[in-house]
């Protein structure tokens, strides 16, 4: 597996190391309850942003312009799909995210063994670029 190929998923000073080309990560809206799904590629340094998805609108949900709504979700791209991270506030004051990578998923706090705080996820040639 080439580096392009690996997702790090880091909290506090540990780091997990999933072999993914892509991954959905999903979420419930904290105050708004509705659904809110984004797809990603791992490319290289990158993650692209491939769709997002939210199932619902409101306080900080606006679907963009040139959103279509399909299957009763906002299907969407933002303007910047490039991503060099992605940190995740990950506490117990909102439900737990849902990682999905090659059909399988899993609640994040079972991908970190229980563990809370903020958490990164980036392609593993970032992190390792960064030891």
């Amino acid at each position: 597996m080439s580096l392009a190929a690996a997702l790090c998923i880091s909290v506090g000073m540990a780091t997990q190391v999933l072999p993914a080309r892509g991954f959905t990560l999903a979420w419930q809206h904290t105050i708004e309850k509705q659904w809110w799904q984004e797809e990603y590629l791992v490319a290289g340094p990158w993650l692209f942003l491939v769709a997002a998805r939210i199932r619902g609108s409101g306080a900080g949900m606006e679907p963009p312009v040139g959103a279509m709504l399909v299957d009763g979700a906002w299907v969407y791209r933002p303007a910047d799909p490039w991503r060099r991270s992605i940190t995740l506030a990950h506490s117990e004051f909102g439900d737990d995210y849902r990682l999905c990578i090659d059909g399988r998923c899993r609640a994040l706090s079972a991908v970190l063994g229980g563990k809370k705080g903020p958490v990164t996820l980036q392609p593993c040639a970032d992190v390792r670029a960064q030891r």
